[in-house]
C-alpha cells in the first residue's frame, strides 16, 4: 500500500485523450471483469470505447494504490439505484469510490467509509442549458442562473449542473432523487438547501468545486456530519505510464 487516506478525499484524474500507447491499453484491458469487457466491447464507437475502458481501469488502478490488491482482482456489487461498491477481496464498505467521466477527463473519487460522489463536465459543449436548468433546476438556482449577464450563465449552469450530479451520486439515488427539490448557493461558500421530503440535513454535507483543466468543471459532495471539520480535497493526476508494469 502506496497511498493513505486518513481523513482526506482524494480525486485521481486522467487525460482520457493523452493515453493512446496500444500496450499500455492492452494492460489497462486485462484488469476488467467479465462485465466491464462484455460493456466496453458493446459500444459502436472507438471514442466511447476508450473512454470507457481508461475510466474503469482508472478505478482499478486507484483502489489498487490503497490496497495490496492487484488492479484485476477487484470485484464490485451494484446498489438498487446503480451505485458500485467494492464487494471483495477486502471487506465492503471499508474503501469506497466514485466514478465519474466525459469528453477528455476521468475522475476517481477515492474516501474511506463515508458517502461521496464526484462529477465532471466539458463545460463548454453544447446544450441548451436555457431549457434543461428549466426542467430540473430549482427555482431558485435559474432566478440566480438568469440574474447573470448571458455571458456567465452557462459556467454557472455547470457549476449547479456538477454539484447536484455530485450531491445524487454520493446519496446513492442518482435520479431517483428529484433535482428540482434540492438548491446550491455558490456565491461565498458553496451552501445547499433541501427540501424535508428528502429526509436529509444540509449542515452534514462539505461540497467542492474545482476546474482541473480549462475545458473541465469538477465537483464533489462529501457527508462529513454536521460538527466535523471539513475534510482536506487532495486532486493528483494519475500516470500510467509509470504504473503499468514494462
Amino acid at each position: 500500500m502506496t497511498e493513505r487516506l486518513g481523513d482526506e478525499l482524494h480525486v485521481w484524474l486522467c487525460d482520457v485523450d493523452q493515453l493512446r500507447d496500444a500496450r499500455t491499453l492492452e494492460t489497462l484491458a486485462s484488469w476488467l471483469d467479465p462485465v466491464e469487457t462484455a460493456r466496453w466491447r458493446r459500444f459502436l464507437f472507438e471514442r466511447d470505447r476508450h473512454l470507457f475502458l481508461v475510466a474503469h481501469a482508472l478505478v482499478r488502478r486507484t483502489l489498487s494504490l490503497y490496497a495490496d490488491v492487484p488492479p484485476a482482482d477487484w470485484r464490485y456489487s451494484v446498489g438498487p439505484h446503480g451505485r458500485p461498491e467494492i464487494a471483495a477481496p477486502i471487506p465492503a464498505g471499508e474503501l469506497r469510490f466514485n466514478l465519474s467521466h466525459t469528453r477528455g477527463l476521468a475522475a476517481v473519487l477515492v474516501h474511506s467509509g463515508i458517502d461521496c460522489g464526484v462529477d465532471v463536465e466539458v463545460r463548454h459543449r453544447d446544450v441548451d442549458y436555457l431549457a434543461v436548468s428549466k426542467r430540473v433546476f430549482a427555482a431558485a438556482e435559474r432566478e440566480a442562473m438568469l440574474a447573470l449577464p448571458e455571458a456567465e450563465q452557462r459556467e454557472r449552469f455547470f457549476q449547479y449542473w456538477t454539484l447536484k450530479e455530485s450531491y445524487i451520486k454520493a446519496r446513492g439515488m442518482g435520479l431517483a432523487l428529484p433535482l428540482e427539490k434540492f438548491a446550491f448557493g455558490v456565491e461565498g461558500p458553496i451552501r445547499i438547501d433541501i427540501d424535508a421530503t428528502l429526509g436529509d440535513d444540509p449542515a452534514d454535507w462539505q461540497f467542492e468545486m474545482q476546474s482541473p483543466t480549462p475545458d473541465h468543471q469538477l465537483s464533489l459532495a462529501a457527508r462529513r456530519g454536521r460538527d466535523a471539520e471539513p475534510r482536506k480535497v487532495n486532486v493528483r493526476w494519475m500516470d500510467f505510464a509509470a504504473l503499468v508494469e514494462p
